[in-house]
Parts: C-alpha cells; structure tokens; sequence
C-alpha cells in the first residue's frame, strides 16, 4: 500500500512514492533537470505557465514509477504540496487565461497598500491578521485594473496546487488554509472575506468550493490517470501550501513548535494558538493544516525571499561550473563575519519583512586587498542567516517561541555553515531529519484517506538525523557581525 506525494515548487517538481506502513520511500523524482523558467516580463514580475508545472508532474510521475515497479493500483492516495500565494485564472473551459502570477511577483506590492489605508489597518489587522499585501487577492484586482478583458473571462481563480488538482480530478476546490494563504479568510468571522473581496471589486463566486484539508478532495478522472499512468479513482485527499506542508513533513503541528525551510525563499514558520498579528504585518498568519475551531493553529510564517536564490545565483554567476559542497568548503575557509565583507541576500521581490519593500540584493566592506571568492560565499550564507533573524525579532515580539527549530536535511541546511550560524546567532538548537515536502504530503495523504488514524502513526516513522547546538565559543563573534550587518541594512532602508 503506497501514499504518492507531489511538491510544486518554482523550480520543479518533486514525486515521492512512499510505502505507508514503513514510512520507507520507494522512489522519488524531479522534473525538470535544469530550473523551470520564470517569466519577468517587467522588473519585479514573476509569472509561469501552469501547464509547464503539468508538463513536469507527468515527467515526475512516470519517473517514480519506473523507478519503483510500483503498481499504480496500490497507491491508495494522493497528496499535493504547492507554491503558495500565486494566481492562476481559468475561464468556464477550465482552460487557463493568462500566466499565473507567482508568489515572488511584486506588480501589487502598492495594490495592497491602498487596500490596508482605504479599509484601515486595524480592521485588517483584526479580521485578516495581516495587511492586504502583495498576495492572491490583491494579483487579483491588478488584472482587473490592468487585464479587463482577461479578468471578464476569468470563471474561477486557484492557487497553483488547486489548479493541480483540478487537472487530476475535474474538480475546483480549496481549503480555509488555501483562502487564508490568499489573504481571503476572515479570522473573526470563520468565513471567506467578504469585505475584501468587495473592495477589491469581485465577489465570492470567483472562489472555489471549500473542502477539508485532510479529506476526500476528488478522484483521478480516467483522462487525468492515462496522462499520468495512473489508477483511474485514486484519491486526492491532502492539499496544502508549501510552507504549512513543511511543518507537517517535519510533525510541527501544535503551540511552541517551529520549522524551517531554506530552498528558494527561506521560511521559519511557528503555530500559535492565539489569533496574534504584527502590527506592521512583517509576518504573516496562515490557518495551519490542523485548524479546527475547537483547537485553533495559527502558522505565524517569517519568509525571505531570495534565500537559496542567492546561493543559486552566486553558483551560476562566480563559481564556474563548481558544485555547492565545493562553495561550502571555500566559504569554510573564511572567518564568521566575512573580515567584514556583508551581503543583504533581498533580490527576488518585495520583501514582508521589509515592509515590502524591494532594496534588492548588494554587498558591503568589498576590500580587494583582502576578501577572496571564499569570504563572499560565506557573507552570502551569513547574510540570508541574518536576514532570518531580523524576522524572528518580529515573531519572538508576537510570543513565539524559537527554542528548537526542525527543519528538513535539504538545501541550505546541508552547508554546516548555515546550519551553525543559525543555530549560534538565533539560540536555537536545530534539529535536522530526512523528510522533505513530498514525504510531508504523502503522510497528509495518508492521514486524509484514514489510513493513519492520527498524527502519532503518521510520523511514527520519521527519524532525526542530526542536531546542531548553539555554540558559546562562536556566539560573541556571530553577534558582532549581525550587528555590523543590521547597521548597512537599516541605512539602506531610510535610503
């Protein structure tokens, strides 16, 4: 018996086979090799064509196949992780209209903006526990405002897992979590928001019908199985953003407990119980995966957005072909604080914690009689390690705890020197397992269709590999460069 999950990421996407009664996986995939393109048609733009992620689903699909000989008819369920906040418009064809525009878009940075002062922050505040904000609702009015006829055919708007969904069952649906990603949950009201949707000139029947996060979401429809050579009636039965998926992968599912993830954008995610908002919305609040009204579970999420991607562009741009454990091994080479060297890793977007302001990427202190490729490598980590920080101020003012952070073993947190500098800067100790988002939603799967009956049997099979504990040795030195960090980062803000 076997869980199939899917991670739709701006890069590619990522198939897992997992056997559900070991937690052992049985194969997973990627597709595509190289990065999915992102459209930037304007500086600040950022869109993609659903298709393409359809088009890469179907590569991951039969890959994991092949390379597990598994039975399609065994896989009993289907759980779908996905890039979240972007905005995918459909017309009555169900055929896409125009790119999605994707979570690192800008365009509706000031869309939101006017929307917080024409409602007024507190209200905000109170009902969405967030501003308005450059996310789906407000990508929303920027093509009505500027694409009247391609918001005049729109029939029905998705986040990008919904319209993965949708291809594999005939079926448009979403969650509360989902609408509370697009910034169109009422918190007080337990409802879809109304009042924004009203200020921003579209009414509720733009909105998929809700259905349980964990549950029976619709089933593979027999065209949508040939595609992907799947059983036709496999069960869709989990759905959730990438970043509440991530917490689930890693069991973060009650008050006090926090996850990480450091692939493109870098994100500390803690649950709350209590509906607590940041005044200046730097952070925001999701309805995690287990949300009931009985037990609420606030996802109060900090999120960088040009985290791996500055690594990545550092790879592709200086480092000539050379592999990321050939950067790190150079990076190692320099001392904590960089002799100086200081990099702001902002540069793929508005930035939430920045009051979404875009001030891009730069580098600081460059002295060509001292620093090496090594020392900007290692600025380069420090600098995203840092720009983490500065958010979780922002989180640990809200009430939330950062005493241990789970997180995957993947991405940025393969370098030790990420993983210390977090851990001896933030205080935190840093417990890595051998999870990632495509595991995370194969056990959402799981628990949807009732083969776990709780949380406990789901992750009874999910294993740490490796902590990592502040260290007092190194403390003083990390603090000296944060500081040195903090002061050209606050200078750059009153530019």
């Amino acid at each position: 018996m076997y869980l199939l999950g899917y991670d739709s990421g701006t890069s590619s996407i990522k198939a897992t086979l997992m056997d559900a009664q070991t937690g052992h996986v049985a194969a997973s995939a990627m597709a595509p090799e190289k990065e999915m393109p992102i459209e930037s048609p304007r500086p600040g733009w950022a869109q993609q064509d659903p298709l393409l992620w359809w088009d890469n689903l179907k590569a991951a699909t039969t890959a994991v196949l092949v390379k597990s000989r598994v039975n399609p008819s065994d896989i009993k369920a289907i759980g779908i992780t996905y890039q979240m906040h972007g905005l995918v418009c459909v017309d009555k064809k169900l055929e896409v209209i125009r790119p999605s525009i994707i979570w690192c878009d800008s365009r509706a940075v000031q869309i939101g903006q006017r929307a917080a002062e024409a409602l007024g922050s507190r209200r905000c505040l109170e009902r969405l526990l967030n501003y308005p904000g450059n996310f789906t609702a407000g990508k929303l009015r920027w093509v009505i405002e500027n694409e009247p006829q391609n918001f005049k055919r729109t029939y029905k708007i998705m986040l990008p897992g919904d319209w993965l969904a949708m291809k594999m069952t005939g079926r448009i649906v979403t969650t509360e979590s989902g609408l509370s990603e697009m910034i169109l949950w009422d918190f007080k009201a337990r409802q879809p928001a109304n009042f924004l949707m009203e200020h921003y000139g579209f009414g509720p029947e733009l909105l998929p019908e809700i259905v349980p996060t964990f549950g029976s979401q619709g089933e593979l429809t027999a065209s949508a199985a040939d595609e992907l050579g799947l059983a036709a009636g496999t069960p869709v039965t989990y759905r959730a953003g990438d970043q509440p998926n991530n917490a689930l992968s890693l069991n973060v599912l009650n008050p006090g407990e926090v996850a990480a993830t450091a692939g493109t954008s870098g994100v500390v995610y803690g649950i709350s119980d209590k509906a607590a908002f940041d005044p200046k919305s730097r952070v925001n609040i999701f309805l995690h995966v287990n949300n009931t009204p009985s037990a609420v579970r606030n996802g109060v999420l900090l999120c960088i957005n040009g985290t791996g991607r500055l690594n990545s562009w550092l790879k592709s741009s200086v480092m000539s072909g050379r592999t990321y454990h050939e950067m790190n091994a150079l990076a190692e080479k320099a001392p904590i604080g960089a002799d100086g060297l200081v990099v702001l890793p902002y540069g793929n977007g508005a930035e939430r914690t920045l009051e979404n302001k875009n001030i891009g990427a730069s580098i600081h202190n460059l002295d060509l009689n001292i620093h090496t490729l090594g020392h900007l490598l290692r600025a380069g980590q420090e600098g995203i390690v840092f720009a983490l920080n500065y958010g979780l101020d922002v989180m640990k003012q809200m009430g939330i705890r950062i005493d241990t952070v789970r997180a995957g073993k993947a991405n940025m947190f393969l370098s030790p020197i990420f993983a210390k500098t977090f851990a001896t800067l933030t205080g935190a100790t840093v417990e890595l397992y051998n999870t990632d988002g495509s595991q995370g939603a194969c056990r959402g799967a799981g628990l949807g269709a009732g083969i776990y009956p709780s949380a406990k049997e789901a992750f009874s099979t999910l294993r740490k590999m490796e902590g990592v504990v502040p260290n007092p040795a190194d403390k003083q030195a990390c603090h000296d460069a944060y500081g040195r960090w903090l002061a050209i980062l606050n200078k750059n803000l009153a530019v």
